[in-house]
């Protein structure tokens, strides 16, 4: 396969383009003169995963490409605050939104973003996201909407409002196949996903307002759904992109909070996520922290350990869903 980079938007990383490996995929890339599937990546996700973000589906679309050629372009809202450091990356390596129409994409994928209101409609980013929505449904073949980008989307499409969750979905699920879409070509029909959020979509909701539900987990409810009216869209629930430690980092972050006192509540572990004697010492952890908090407990968190064979599974099974979103695009250029 050939991921390449247009050197107006790079995504500088040792991890994406090896040194070692580098020239010979420039050379086969210059040797094969089929014309690349063209990516758009939206992030709109915070500063601290803004990177991670970009390795992430990266390698998802690498892995899922096969021996096509795929070029990724990234952009972002400018309506998302950011860091001052933030803003510098992406001024430096991303491509500005506004030439979004004037890149030839066949495929847009766009993230959430960290969220700052209780309402997706007061959010900052707002307007601009209807405007990227009503774009990409005109302009594309194929879009995912990763997350709280879905719950946005399917806000501005057709009014379909996100329901806060009695408490956070957090955690590896087994997702099983509602369909022979062909999202799902080659899938097993239980999948495993990693799901992070506070807010929810109902499943009759959606399928009342024309889409099509593909996978459900029990524990976290919708998965994938689809709507095909112009563009075909691609909505996840989850987060297919994770790596197997990203749901582990949110959760220390989480515990550090805690500790520090901006939150409540001592956050549970990601469900079905760390091994049995690891979620024990846990919660033993944080009934010592509910006795009396304080910022260097966490020194006393126990050594974190994920389930046996957890981080291949995830990455098979994201593999797959990415490899039939290129397939699927690759079959209308």
């Amino acid at each position: 396969m050939s991921l390449m980079f247009d050197s107006a938007d790079p995504i500088i990383s040792p991890a994406l383009t090896p040194d070692d490996v580098g020239d010979e995929r420039r050379r086969r890339a210059l040797r094969d003169h089929r014309r690349p599937i063209e990516i758009g990546l939206v992030n709109n996700m915070g500063d601290a995963a803004l990177r991670a973000t970009e390795r992430q589906f990266a390698r998802l679309l690498r892995d899922g490409a096969g021996e096509r050629r795929v070029r990724l372009h990234c952009f972002a809202l400018r309506s998302i605050p950011r860091s001052a450091t933030a803003r510098h990356r992406i001024d430096r390596l991303y491509s500005d939104i506004g030439d979004l129409g004037r890149v030839p994409l066949d495929g847009l994928i766009v993230t959430g973003a960290e969220p700052r209101t209780s309402a997706l409609r007061d959010e900052p980013y707002w307007d601009e996201f209807r405007r990227l929505t009503d774009w990409a449904e005109a302009n594309t073949r194929a879009t995912i909407w990763s997350c709280l980008a879905a719950h946005a989307a399917v806000l501005h499409l057709d009014g379909i409002e996100r329901r806060r969750l009695p408490r956070k979905c957090s955690g590896v699920y087994a997702a099983e196949r509602l369909s022979d879409d062909p999202m799902l070509a080659g899938l097993p029909t239980t999948l495993r996903v990693s799901h992070s959020r506070l807010n929810g979509l109902d499943a009759d909701e959606l399928c009342d307002a024309g889409y099509d539900v593909l996978t459900r987990a029990e524990g976290a409810g919708v998965d994938v759904f689809t709507r095909r009216d112009g563009s075909r869209m691609v909505f996840f629930q989850g987060h297919p992109e994770y790596d197997a430690t990203t749901l582990q980092r949110e959760f220390l972050r989480d515990i550090g909070r805690y500790l520090a006192g901006e939150r409540d509540d001592c956050p549970a572990p990601p469900e079905n996520y760390f091994r049995a004697e690891i979620e024990a010492r846990l919660a033993a952890f944080c009934d010592r922290a509910q006795i009396g908090r304080r910022p260097d407990m966490i020194a006393e968190l126990p050594s974190l350990a994920l389930r046996p064979g957890l981080a291949a599974t995830l990455e098979a099974s994201a593999a797959a869903l990415f490899r039939n979103w290129l397939s699927v695009i690759a079959a209308e250029i």
